[in-house]
């Protein structure tokens, strides 16, 4: 899909105020209510625009501890990669999944307590994940950056 100048606006500022007003955001981007309505509208049917969610804060969910997790299979064949991915999809604390190319097959962002509650995540989920032969764990000791904006 071709984005115009307008689109792009739009979803800058969607981005970062997801809960606008269709009147605010037409206001922010120079459009009528109406031509702002049709291609927020526009924008959702091609998928563009995919979702809206509510960001929460992890410190008020008891959640302020990040570990990225690498994950090694003992193999790259279909079905170990599935098992895997099916497995691990259902590990309520894995935020994110990623299959890597480099030293790791995947890469996880596991959000946690504190080192104890990772101890326990890791003792009940991630060591009876399917095919894994290793796992190196880091924890992030501060984030420095985090957004969830795509740049448009």
């Amino acid at each position: 899909m071709d984005l115009d100048d307008t689109d792009r606006r739009l979803l800058r500022v969607l981005q970062k105020q997801g809960r606008i007003s269709n009147a605010e955001l037409s206001e922010r981007v120079n459009l009528s209510p109406s031509a702002c309505h049709r291609r927020v509208a526009r924008l959702e049917r091609a998928g563009v625009i995919r979702d809206y969610v509510a960001l929460l804060d992890p410190r008020k969910m008891a959640r302020p501890t990040t570990v990225f997790v690498e994950i090694t299979l003992s193999g790259q064949a279909d079905e170990v990669l599935e098992a895997f991915e099916k497995a691990v999809a259902r590990v309520p604390d894995v935020l994110e999944c990623h299959l890597m190319a480099g030293t790791a097959d995947y890469l996880l962002k596991v959000v946690a307590e504190d080192s104890e509650d990772f101890a326990r995540i890791h003792r009940q989920y991630l060591t009876r994940l399917p095919g894994v032969t290793r796992m190196q764990s880091s924890f992030a000791l501060r984030t420095v950056f985090k957004t969830t904006a795509l740049p448009v």
